[in-house]
């Protein structure tokens, strides 16, 4: 393979680790006073008439029309939603729209109200739905999307088992994005970010189906993402410097797909972005690389400049309003962090039991309980109307209410 061009940055090599670790810390942790949110919504998408018929391209693409992913039509205008909101599609057809960034949860949802309702317009001129769980309930796992990067992605996973293909193809997930904050608080939002998984996932568990029957776990869209490469989907480690702990995961992670001429973009088995740097292909890597192989990491929080949080379940209709309005208000001041915490270390290691027990667990069911109450009586942080701060109580507390009355 010839050298990779030089007229850019992204084209520059990378010849040492600690070039490469510095250029990750630097990129992935952009300090300052807190301040956007934005929301990643995923969806299943179904016919409306017998949801358990698999989908095709050309029948979603018709339906998208000009908003069209390229990675479904390449000759598509893409053009974003009415709000602003670029579309995207996932491997096995589902859509996902990323909402602007936005400083008040009102503005946002406002947003977020209008694209998806287009959306929802688009697919029923088709007799097509939006699905309302975080995993398809109904179907086999089955790629549509023909690119280099995911036809490389399933042969690095299909050795792992079947949660590889599931993750890409099965599941929609909600993910919230939000400012890193600033230097001095990095260690403790990090912290809080991740001690909240568990009690989180379980309080807004909402994939219980698989193929037409339920399983026994809560959230059959965490398990699968949990067990698809543990390498590049298990939770980071907590310290007292992310940016550097988060730099050398990124670098000590094997490739998944390696971009070339062709359609072959597979990567050699077990070489990792370290070893690349070190000799391992045929060719340095670029910057380009490295932002390339940052994307192919998906633990529950992935730092990209701000932190995306991975770990809840797609709900159902405009419920993501409420795990949106807890984690901003959970995140709104350093004694909010501080209270996370203390709360969240007992059960910081149970994700595989939040995505199990749910709230069944007596353990994670107390910490949700608490980070409820936390952040029910702190949603006047987030910017949220009275109407939909009222809506956010009712929904978090009917949640917590029902499962109080199954014990």
């Amino acid at each position: 393979m010839r050298d990779a061009p030089i007229d850019g940055p992204e084209f520059r090599p990378l010849r040492e680790r600690v070039e490469a670790e510095a250029y990750v810390a630097s990129v992935c942790f952009k300090h300052g006073p807190p301040r956007l949110t934005g929301v990643e919504l995923e969806w299943t998408v179904h016919h409306v008439n017998d949801p358990s018929r698999q989908l095709t391209a050309d029948l979603l693409v018709k339906a998208l029309d000009q908003h069209t992913p390229r990675t479904l039509r390449d000759d598509s205008p893409h053009l974003p939603l009415p709000g602003g909101s670029p579309l995207s599609a996932e491997p096995g057809g589902q859509v996902e729209i990323s909402a602007q960034p936005k400083e008040s949860l009102t503005a946002l949802h406002a947003t977020v109200t209008a694209d998806t309702g287009h959306l929802a317009d688009l697919l029923a001129a088709q007799g097509l739905e939006l699905g309302s769980s975080a995993i398809d309930p109904y179907r086999t796992p089955r790629r549509m999307l023909d690119t280099p990067r995911y036809a490389a992605m399933e042969q690095a996973f299909q050795p792992l088992g079947t949660d590889g293909i599931t993750m890409m193809c099965s599941t929609a997930g909600f993910q919230l994005c939000v400012d890193v904050g600033e230097r001095q608080d990095l260690a403790a939002r990090w912290a809080a970010v991740h001690l909240l998984g568990p009690p989180l996932a379980a309080l807004f568990a909402n994939s219980p189906w698989m193929l037409g029957r339920t399983t026994g776990w809560a959230s059959n869209r965490l398990r699968a993402v949990l067990g698809t490469d543990p390498t590049r989907t298990y939770p980071s480690r907590i310290d007292d410097d992310p940016a550097a702990g988060w730099a050398r995961r990124v670098l000590d992670t094997p490739l998944l797909c390696v971009r070339r001429e062709g359609r072959c973009w597979e990567a050699p088995r077990g070489v990792t972005f370290a070893d690349w740097i070190n000799g391992a292909l045929d060719r340095a890597p670029t910057v380009g690389d490295l932002e390339y192989h940052l994307s192919t990491l998906f633990p529950p929080v992935r730092a990209q400049g701000y932190l995306e949080i991975r770990y809840i379940d797609a709900q159902q209709g405009d419920n993501w309003l409420s795990p949106a309005a807890l984690l901003v208000a959970l995140l709104a001041t350093p004694a909010q962090v501080d209270a996370v915490i203390d709360v969240c270390t007992p059960v910081a290691d149970r994700w595989l039991k939040a995505a199990r027990d749910g709230l069944g667990d007596p353990a994670i069911a107390k910490a949700a309980t608490r980070v409820a109450e936390i952040g029910l009586a702190g949603l006047g942080a987030t910017g949220l109307s009275a109407g939909l701060a009222d809506q956010v109580t009712g929904d978090i507390e009917r949640r917590l209410r029902e499962k109080r009355d199954q014990v």
